[in-house]
């Protein structure tokens, strides 16, 4: 059984690390894709909102679809329609092919998101540990690799598909093997209605428990958006750093966030997810105030290091405390659904984030922009309970055997 644990985590590992690395080739290319198809400036903002308005739908169908099948399925079918959309995108040649191959990859990662939460969840409670921040460290380092091979693919001006065919090549049949090593969990099915069930009978009044963990993973992304949008411009046109400067607070801030997710797990088991989450959001906190008062470029890099460090294990712990409070209350059915339903809100704070920032920038000043993510950060010390295990159950300080709720292997499913 513990052998059947390792190797489905190890696989769902990896289908971590290949979302990392889509998602990075088709984020750091975005200019290029743009000159490749001729969309304009004032159209560039409808293509880059599709994407995650529809991996919502994406990620509620899941929840529905988990109904039926097992998480397991919906991941391994779902991560190859992603690398083919992303070679999709590369190889088209007009807008409209464009937009087919947008709206399939936003559909598709919305299912990978939550199918692949899902089923880090499940293998957590059946570990009895934290594990999630080790998973979400293996999707930074796919962000690392992605990144890399797309500045590879910028620096020699390859076509967009001679960059993304020879990592389709390699990762798609790679997700396809590692997929026969999935684990779900215990087999229960969501309920059809919205309040969960619990062992006793009694029902949990819906999801209204979830809000604060939904505003939790909200304010993280609006955080993580302002990074990935905004370092550059920041320090280029605010800090006065040169263009080649501007490039590396994104890079440390994925750097940091995988080393803050690599080491995270550890915290969580000896400190408790509270005091794990509430440090990193009063760390986040901090990055933007450094930030918003930082007289130079290199103090800029150092707040954006720092928001690495914090924000990096908000988001898996809020998939965490969903899933095992869910599981509490209606088994393993559940949690997927909350886990669903929670991934939408990843979405809900990347559209947020980067409007937001240049709104305010544009009417105030950046500087002032970047106090507003810091105070929105710190509404997570407000919830910070919501991540505290309840008495007698799986948690912190009450783990139990490695070997329960393991469910099967998704082999020949």
């Amino acid at each position: 059984m513990t052998d059947v644990l390792r190797r489905g985590r190890g696989s769902l590992a990896f289908s971590f690390l290949v979302q990392g690395v889509a998602f990075a080739l088709l984020v750091t290319r975005i200019p290029a894709i743009q000159d490749r198809y001729g969309v304009s400036d004032a159209l560039l903002p409808v293509f880059l909102a599709a994407v995650p308005i529809l991996a919502g739908v994406g990620s509620v169908t899941t929840e529905r679809l988990v109904r039926r099948v097992p998480p397991s399925r919906v991941l391994r079918w779902s991560q190859p329609v992603v690398l083919l959309a992303l070679l999709g995108v590369g190889a088209g040649e007009h807008m409209a092919a464009l937009a087919v191959a947008l709206a399939a990859f936003g559909l598709a990662v919305g299912a990978l998101d939550a199918s692949m939460n899902m089923l880090g969840v499940s293998l957590q409670r059946a570990y009895g540990r934290s594990i999630m921040l080790s998973f979400h460290a293996a999707y930074s380092a796919g962000g690392i690799v992605g990144a890399s091979l797309a500045w590879v693919g910028a620096h020699w001006d390859l076509a967009l598909w001679v960059s993304y065919l020879p990592v389709v090549l390699v990762l798609l049949p790679a997700a396809l093997v590692g997929s026969r090593w999935y684990v779900d969990g215990g087999g229960e099915q969501a309920p059809e209605n919205t309040k969960e069930t619990t062992k006793s009978g009694h029902t949990t009044g819906g999801l209204k428990w979830l809000l604060p963990l939904c505003l939790v993973m909200t304010v993280a992304y609006i955080g993580d958006s302002t990074v990935s949008n905004w370092s550059a411009k920041y320090l280029q046109d605010v800090l006065g750093s040169s263009e080649q400067l501007a490039t590396v607070p994104y890079n440390v801030y994925m750097v940091t966030t995988l080393l803050g997710r690599a080491i995270g797990d550890v915290g969580v088991r000896r400190f408790g997810a509270v005091t794990v989450v509430r440090a990193g959001a009063l760390v986040a906190a901090v990055g933007f105030l450094v930030v918003a008062g930082a007289p130079g470029a290199w103090v800029g890099m150092l707040g954006f290091t720092l928001l690495g460090l914090g924000l990096c294990v908000l988001v898996p712990q809020t998939f965490a405390a969903a899933g095992r409070r869910a599981a509490e209350r209606g088994g393993p059915g559940a949690s997927d659904a909350a886990v669903a339903r929670l991934n939408v809100f990843n979405y809900v704070g990347f559209l947020i984030g980067s409007p937001l920032v240049g709104a305010l920038g544009d009417a105030w000043s950046y500087r002032g922009a970047m106090l507003v993510p810091m105070v929105l950060v710190l509404v997570t010390l407000v919830y910070a309970r919501s991540f505290a295990a309840e008495p007698d159950r799986y948690g912190v300080g009450h783990e139990r055997a490695r070997t329960a709720d393991v469910g099967r292997g998704s082999n020949g499913l």
